[in-house]
């Protein structure tokens, strides 16, 4: 088993919040790489996208995304991490990637302002159109999918951690 896990998912599936939970009961540690990119860059994610664009923040991220050199952690990038090919191919070689995955309704009840969430929108683009547009990613890239419909960050990490004590 690799010796990293990665959560990706649309922002707000808990891709943090069940992260740091899964962290604490495996022993691993908790890589937050939106945080990873302020402390490189010393700026705010919406700072980054007001001053570079979304294709300018998306590049910044994919870059930082594929030199994390990490172990034993769980690592949650941001939402938009999947549209970086170089990203993606690293975590992939050093994680188990796994799809939080969330109904429409649900990311659109949890997300608050996703201006100052950081969350890289194009022009003209409804958060439904984002999440018709990265599910296939999602999906894509996924070495296990986890529902979380209807259930609480605690439930989906004590999913997670049987599955990953059942492959270890």
């Amino acid at each position: 088993m690799k010796s990293n896990i990665t959560l990706i998912g649309m922002p707000a599936s808990g891709k943090s919040t069940v992260g740091v939970l899964l962290a604490k009961r495996l022993g691993f540690s908790f890589v937050d790489v939106d945080i990873v990119i302020q402390d490189k860059t010393g700026k705010l994610l919406k700072e980054i996208i007001d001053e570079v664009g979304t294709e300018g923040f998306l590049e910044v991220e994919d870059q930082i995304n594929s030199e994390l050199e990490v172990c034993h952690s769980v690592i949650a990038p941001g939402g938009s991490v999947i549209y970086g090919e170089k990203a993606m191919a690293h975590l992939k070689e050093i994680s188990t990637v796994i799809y939080l995955k969330l109904s429409y309704e649900d990311v659109e009840e949890r997300l608050g302002d996703l201006k100052d969430r950081g969350v890289a929108l194009k022009d003209g683009m409804t958060l439904r159109d984002l999440y018709e547009e990265r599910i296939p990613y999602y999906e894509r890239y996924a070495d296990i999918t986890v529902d979380e419909s209807g259930r609480t960050p605690g439930q989906t990490v004590d999913e997670l951690r049987a599955m990953m004590e059942g492959k270890s």
